[in-house]
């Protein structure tokens, strides 16, 4: 094996080795809970926003998780908009490994679609060749790396592919694919959109060995990479020389990210949370700002609290005969209350990650200790 991608000799003593630990309490967790899939789906695609402008901001985007909440739809019909387009971008690559078969090995052909996905359409932030390994040699601003020779590319990400596909027991989930994060920036197969693209990597792994079989509990890293973006940058740096000390800080920083978000997302497994916390207080205030009525609020905490509804279960909340029902459902579709659900069209289930009660969740979030500190200091 490429000496790049020996697993580095980790003290049981250590900090690391701790939090791998606490990794494994957590990730056995993973999976279960009372919170409806439903619901889960679309947190997961908030999620999927907020992790969008975390990776563009990284790359000097400012615009807001609010704005990006806002623009993404507009941007699909037509904006061209450079920030929000970038974002829309990296939030249907994530769609992309969404709808992938987390088991199937990740390859170039995966790895080049994710950068043409993410750079399309671009000026500033785009590339000449989407979907295309680099053929110039580059620099890394402000960094004394320097990456491999152009000619070299498809081989250094054939080996880097080897190691993110290679079968490891559960402890070295965290230090493999850590590594392959860091060896991927090292790497730098693209002109342009390397940070981006890497991240999306780096999604991609933990669907396969993390988050192995658990479909939408796979919520994008946001710790590790939006906290303190000096920290995820010097950490990376530490790395360059490949060796073993300076791996260990990157794997290291990595690793406590993880931690953190797997500790939030446990807490998003739990219904009661869910309910009380984060959706619930949502719901209250579209009441307390006038924009829905008493009964449609009582309709929002019924889909909130089963999840997925048919008409007949609005019953109680929509009296009247069923074509009265329909058209107040109607209203809810039309407002961004409510969106169609994976059972067909007539179930339904709370739009959570657009509409009016997206950025009433992103404050809730924030409250909550759920947003990078990069994105706190967002406003609507």
């Amino acid at each position: 094996m490429d000496n790049k991608y020996l697993l580095p000799r980790v003290d049981f003593g250590s900090d690391l080795v701790a939090t791998l630990f606490e990794i494994e309490r957590l990730r056995s967790a993973i999976g279960g809970g009372t919170t409806p899939r439903a619901t889960y789906v679309e947190l997961h695609r908030l999620f999927d926003t907020v992790m969008s402008v975390v990776s563009a901001r990284i790359e000097g985007n400012h615009t807001t998780v609010y704005e990006a909440l806002d623009g993404v739809d507009k941007t699909r019909s037509g904006s061209s908009e450079e920030g929000i387009r970038e974002i829309t971008n990296i939030v249907e690559a994530m769609r992309f490994i969404d709808d992938l078969d987390a088991a199937q090995p990740l390859t170039h052909s995966l790895i080049r679609e994710l950068h043409r996905l993410t750079v399309t359409d671009l000026r500033r932030e785009g590339d000449a060749n989407p979907g295309s390994y680099r053929e110039v040699e580059v620099a890394i601003a402000d960094s004394e790396h320097v990456p491999p020779s152009w000619v070299t590319i498809h081989s250094e990400m054939g080996a880097l592919l080897d190691f993110a596909n290679a079968e490891r027991p559960p402890h070295e989930h965290m230090l493999q694919t850590a590594i392959a994060h860091h060896r991927f920036v090292w790497i730098h197969p693209f002109r342009n959109g390397n940070g981006r693209v890497s991240r999306l990597f780096t999604y991609a792994m933990l669907r396969r060995t993390v988050f192995a079989t658990r479909g939408y509990s796979a919520l994008n890293p946001t710790a590790v990479f939006g906290n303190d973006r000096t920290a995820y940058i010097n950490a990376l740096e530490a790395a360059d020389d490949l060796g073993e000390d300076g791996t260990t800080t990157w794997i290291t920083f990595f690793a406590n990210g993880i931690r953190d978000d797997l500790d939030r997302l446990i807490r998003l497994q739990d219904q009661t949370y869910v309910i009380d916390e984060l959706v619930g207080p949502a719901i209250t205030s579209l009441a307390r700002d006038g924009l829905a009525t008493t009964n449609e609020t009582a309709v929002l905490e019924t889909v909130l609290r089963l999840g997925t509804v048919k008409a007949g279960d609005l019953e109680p909340m929509l009296p009247g005969d069923p074509s009265r029902r329909s058209r107040a459902i109607k209203s809810l579709l039309d407002r961004g209350f409510l969106v169609h659900a994976e059972e067909g069209p007539r179930f339904y289930r709370l739009a959570l990650a657009g509409g009016p009660l997206a950025p009433r969740l992103i404050r809730r979030l924030d409250a909550l200790g759920y947003l990078p500190k990069m994105l706190s200091a967002d406003r609507p």
